[in-house]
């Protein structure tokens, strides 16, 4: 029976989130350095970010690896 381990599973999720969201901040990082259009890519960042929080918890709450993979980021 193969056995797989949980945390370095979870290592590897954290490791996939982080690039998907590294990903979405790219456009508004550049957007942000344009004056009148900062406030509204920081608004958009901090939605990312309340998201990227919510699946850290999310992973680290993950039981089994099924349960780890339905919540790996798509297209990383």
């Amino acid at each position: 029976m193969i056995t797989i381990n949980m945390t370095k599973a979870k290592d590897i999720a954290h490791t996939a989130r982080r690039a998907a969201r590294t990903a979405l901040f790219a456009p508004l990082d550049a957007i942000a350095t344009v004056p009148y259009l900062a406030v509204q890519a920081e608004a958009d960042r901090a939605v990312i970010r309340d998201a990227d929080a919510a699946l850290q918890v999310s992973m680290d709450a993950a039981s089994d690896a099924d349960e780890l993979k339905a919540l790996m980021p798509t297209g990383v």
